[in-house]
């Protein structure tokens, strides 16, 4: 059953989130799920002590993301105010066990012990051009990523940070839900989800040729990935 949370951004929502935790060591089932990554993304921060079972379900599902990533589907949340992230799941081996079944059928296609004649190399070229014609759909994936991004000092401005990160844009990529953490001596970092198409966007790449080079750097000092989960595959044309 989806739960609903009003304003956590007040004492009287964290004490209800305090109070239905009280009992529970997830926001919904039994293990990590989509849902703690959405109300853990609508927290401006690490909750105070004060909150007991809020700070040590926060502290719980950070490190869940630092280390190992969170994959569960959950049942459903809702924030008052913040809008839900998008679903962080592994894919299904049934999946897994097509995408093999197909790359075996690719396979069967190819002689490995001689050569093409010069018929057979025609056949190819005729299949790869129906195939072409009719419009096969190509398998592809997207993926969710937590990334860090660290500012120089105190004294740069978080938001023309984020406003930087946010200008880069290409096809494929989308940004999502963001907050600053505290990190010490009065320095925050900025927490940024974003989505993907696997086979469009290498994250590598985004951070290396635009995140951290000119003119963004005069922000950003260092951008590093801290859970990068799979999400699903669908077909496109």
């Amino acid at each position: 059953m989806a739960v609903t949370f009003n304003d956590l951004g007040s004492a009287a929502g964290l004490k209800k989130l305090d109070e239905y935790l009280l009992s529970r060591s997830y926001i919904s089932g039994y293990q990590a799920s989509k849902d703690d990554i959405t109300v853990y993304a609508a927290l401006s921060g690490a909750p105070s002590a004060s909150y007991v079972n809020v700070s040590r379900w926060y502290n719980h599902i950070d490190a869940l993301l630092r280390i190992s990533g969170v994959s569960g589907e959950g049942s459903g949340v809702t924030v008052e105010g913040f809008a839900p992230v998008e679903a962080v799941a592994t894919p299904p081996a049934a999946d897994s066990k097509a995408a093999a079944a197909d790359d075996d059928d690719d396979d069967d296609d190819v002689d490995l012990f001689g050569e093409e004649t010069e018929e057979e190399k025609k056949a190819a070229e005729e299949r790869a051009a129906a195939m072409k014609a009719s419009g096969k759909k190509k398998e592809s994936g997207k993926s969710s990523v937590l990334l860090d991004i660290k500012p120089w000092d105190d004294e740069t401005d978080m938001k023309k940070l984020e406003e930087a990160v946010r200008a880069v844009q290409m096809e494929g990529l989308l940004w999502g839900a963001s907050k600053l953490v505290p990190v010490g001596y009065g320095i925050k970092k900025l927490q940024i989800m974003m989505t993907i198409v696997d086979d469009l966007v290498s994250v590598d790449t985004l951070i290396e040729e635009q995140l951290t080079v000119e003119p963004i750097n005069e922000y950003v000092q260092s951008c590093d990935i801290v859970a990068f989960n799979k999400i699903c595959k669908y077909s496109r044309f």
